[in-house]
């Protein structure tokens, strides 16, 4: 279904990025490993998709950080056909904390989950104009949506503003056969959530989730992979709720 296509997913060595190169690979993509720091995570995860793909390293955090990756995927596959923007943090600062503090945690979680994203975009606009089209799947979430506890007000904002990038790009280029898809879970099995849970229980965590479950990677991997279908460009600025029920709108 995905045969011919080269994506590169951005923190492709977390739970979800690891899911989702698995499913577009499974699928018949080839894909671009990006990671941080974790070379034999990535290492591991190319086995694993019979080598049908590359690493590539980049901290996204620092402002040049997402040019690398791009050029150096299009120098290795000689085309790109679409992007996933999965990389993403989540500290936690209080209202109460000392201003450089606070500036400190918003400016690199904006950079690392919101304008790496802009950057890379920008990036595949241009490469995708050339080739005729495109598809950038942004990984946003319900906090997006509905805001975010005080401590991570900064995680809700950058997903917010994905968000609307996904549907400007939409807007704005889906005439030229570039599109763009947003996800938008809410709590996925990782390492993030399994944090949450450690600090206040998982009763916490699935307390507004009518299925009473958290989502798994897999199943927003098989979501990703499903929207790079060809036959999915209707899908163009949607924002696909995974969330179990817990936001409605």
């Amino acid at each position: 279904m995905l045969a011919g296509q080269t994506i590169l997913v951005t923190g492709a060595t977390g739970a979800i990025g690891q899911a989702i190169c698995r499913a577009l690979a499974g699928d018949g993509a080839r894909v671009v490993i990006h990671y941080g720091r974790n070379r034999d995570a990535a290492q591991a995860l190319l086995a694993a998709v019979d080598g049908n793909g590359w690493c590539i390293a980049a901290d996204l955090s620092d402002r040049t950080g997402p040019q690398m990756p791009w050029e150096q995927a299009v120098a290795a596959a000689g085309h790109l056909t679409g992007l996933v923007n999965n990389a993403g943090i989540r500290p936690e600062i209080g209202v109460d904390a000392p201003m450089t503090d606070w500036q400190r945690v918003w400016e690199r979680e904006m950079r690392v989950n919101f304008l790496a994203a802009v950057d890379l975009s920008k990036l595949a606009i241009g490469h995708f104009r050339k080739a005729g089209g495109g598809r950038i799947v942004n990984m946003a979430s319900r906090a997006g949506q509905r805001g975010y506890g005080s401590d991570a007000m900064a995680y809700g904002a950058s997903k917010a503003a994905l968000i609307n990038l996904t549907k400007s790009i939409a807007q704005s280029h889906g005439h030229e056969g570039i599109t763009s898809v947003a996800l938008a879970p809410g709590w996925v099995r990782t390492e993030m959530a399994e944090a949450f849970v450690a600090q206040h229980g998982e009763a916490a965590a699935l307390a507004d989730i009518p299925i009473a479950r958290m989502a798994t990677p897999e199943e927003i991997a098989e979501i990703t992979a499903f929207a790079f279908r060809p036959s999915q460009a209707s899908l163009n600025g949607a924002v696909l709720d995974v969330n179990g029920g817990s936001y409605l709108r």
